[in-house]
């Protein structure tokens, strides 16, 4: 009974966060003006950014388990690839539309062209990834990493369009990163202590990975 209401607490701590984040990332896209639109679009996006969670977890789950979890893993992958398309779809419209220096960054030349190979290369994965979750789980699980870093590829363009898209700006078009910093000496102890955080956070992932590495198996002790 107890295991079960943890659960649940669990499921719903981490379903609001995301909802948060969503929805927080959708007022920021539109200069948290909150007209009806607005934060319409912002509800939109943060139920894509749960579906995004769902469908990172998920592919985390297609590469390390078997059987009946991973048949399901594939099956919450499958369900959750195109709201996340949506999503992108959604913000990739909905920014250039709300501020005419994002919309020139965008679409003037010579930048159009230099600039096309993300949205081509977003659109490439996610039907690569719905060609690959169709054919998934496989006799030999050889792709069953695909969906994993499939996700990871979806979010790393995504940021870096969003990223190119604001930048400067940390409040879209009325405070830059400059105007936003901190003092220079604070600025200079958070640096220093960076340089030694880190190593050791980037150490820490690898060695966790590594000790972790492969399928999940059952727990055993041994004696």
């Amino acid at each position: 009974m107890r295991k079960r209401h943890w659960d649940r607490a669990f499921f719903g701590g981490s379903l609001l966060t995301a909802l948060a984040q969503g929805y927080m990332l959708g007022l920021y896209i539109v200069g948290f003006e909150r007209s009806a639109a607005n934060v319409s679009f912002a509800i939109l996006t943060a139920f894509c950014l749960v579906a995004g969670y769902a469908f990172l977890g998920a592919g985390w789950l297609v590469m390390k388990t078997e059987g009946n979890l991973q048949r399901r893993a594939v099956a919450w992958a499958r369900g959750s690839l195109w709201p996340v398309a949506i999503g992108m779809i959604a913000v990739s419209v909905v920014t250039p539309l709300v501020s005419g220096r994002i919309f020139d960054k965008w679409f003037s030349l010579p930048n159009v062209l230099l600039l096309a190979p993300i949205p081509l290369m977003t659109a490439i994965l996610l039907v690569g990834l719905h060609i690959a979750l169709k054919a998934l789980p496989t006799r030999t699980d050889r792709f069953c990493w695909l969906p994993f870093a499939g996700a990871i590829g979806l979010f790393l363009l995504g940021f870096h369009g969003l990223a190119y898209s604001f930048f400067p700006f940390v409040v879209p078009d009325q405070l830059t990163i400059w105007q936003a910093a901190a003092a220079p000496e604070a600025l200079l102890i958070i640096f220093l202590g960076a340089i030694v955080i880190l190593p050791i956070i980037a150490l820490y992932t690898v060695f966790a990975y590594r000790v972790f590495w492969g399928k999940a198996t059952p727990l055993r002790y041994s004696s």
